[in-house]
């Protein structure tokens, strides 16, 4: 269980006090960033398409396959910020990728 000096924290959701570092421990396990097969997504990786995707605003498809490399996360998990080289500014959701 908790240790007697852990300080307590209230947790909105269950409506109970629970010990900051569960909490924390829970934060950080609901803030990982995930791929379409389950793996941990961190700044940096490279991914692959799993589908042909259609680029709005930019009239193009990006093809199953396309490796897209130095990802950003972002601070919603289900979104990853890429660089392409004929895309600027683009965010893919995690669905729809799977780490190299």
């Amino acid at each position: 269980m908790a240790d007697a000096d852990d300080e307590y924290v209230y947790d909105e959701a269950t409506g109970e006090w629970r010990p900051a570092s569960e909490m924390a421990a829970a934060a950080a396990q609901a803030a990982d960033v995930r791929d379409a097969s389950g793996n941990v997504l961190k700044d940096g990786d490279s991914v692959t398409l799993i589908k042909d995707l259609k680029v709005k605003g930019a009239g193009q498809t990006l093809k199953q396959g396309t490796v897209i490399r130095s990802i950003r996360l972002t601070d919603n998990p289900e979104e990853i910020d890429c660089r392409h080289d004929a895309i600027k500014g683009l965010v893919l959701r995690t669905e729809f990728v799977r780490k190299r």
